[in-house]
């Protein structure tokens, strides 16, 4: 991979961007260097650093100008990306995402699987067989947008997006997954929902999932979903890739 570029965004922030592309291994670097930036601030190096905001292919680094320079957190983050180019990728953690597939928390099944071709049954399947990726986080607090869905599920986007998705709706659109983590308008299919919670402001930190983490959907019945909203998630103990 081509050494990273810098481009400005005004007095308070720059990107550092790792190509055009939405390839996977732009993605890890990315993730790794977030990964080592937020260690370093952690340790108390970085200072001046206020965020990280990672994305497919960059990582934005904003700071506070009365505290540090450009010129200082540019050196810093390229000689951090230097040593992550030498080195092997950081595990990740890895989640698993119970799902109810059934009834009033799947209302585009019968469409996607009419679509697709397949029957729900295959549907379910299919959509619970990858190991996706976490590959950025936005549009909403916690919102992670997850890439590995089989190519049999790629639908484009809804033509009538819906102006209330409740919370936790498990959805895909085009090549991507996602768990909704609060109410919101959304033109994504929605294949079931998700029952513990994926953004908790009274929670440390509020956000449970993270750039690079792995996620794996698991079924459940109905009759699960009421006790499994009670649960704080934790990581899998097998954190390796």
């Amino acid at each position: 991979m081509h050494p990273p570029r810098i481009t400005s965004l005004g007095d308070t922030a720059f990107n550092i961007e790792y190509g055009d592309d939405l390839s996977l291994e732009v993605g890890v670097r990315v993730t790794a260097l977030n990964a080592a930036v937020l260690c370093a601030r952690d340790q108390g190096e970085l200072t001046g650093l206020v965020e990280t905001v990672p994305t497919f292919r960059s990582l934005q680094i904003v700071y506070d100008p009365l505290v540090t320079s450009r010129a200082v957190l540019e050196a810093a983050l390229l000689a951090l990306d230097a040593q992550i180019a030498r080195s092997s990728s950081p595990p990740s953690r890895r989640w698993r995402l119970p799902v109810c597939y059934r009834g009033e928390f799947a209302p585009d099944l019968t469409a996607v699987a009419t679509a697709t071709g397949l029957s729900c049954d295959a549907v379910i399947a299919r959509h619970c067989a990858p190991d996706y990726t976490v590959r950025m986080l936005g549009f909403l607090p916690g919102f992670a947008y997850l890439t590995g869905l089989d190519p049999a599920l790629r639908l484009p986007r809804r033509s009538d997006p819906r102006t209330r998705v409740p919370a936790g709706s498990v959805a895909i659109a085009d090549t991507l997954a996602a768990v909704y983590p609060s109410d919101s308008p959304g033109g994504w299919h929605l294949l079931g929902r998700c029952p513990l919670p994926l953004f908790d402001p009274s929670a440390t930190p509020p956000v449970l999932l993270s750039a690079g983490d792995r996620v794996r959907f698991e079924p459940v019945e109905p009759d699960c979903f009421a006790a499994l909203a009670a649960v704080r998630p934790s990581p899998e103990p097998d954190q390796t890739a």
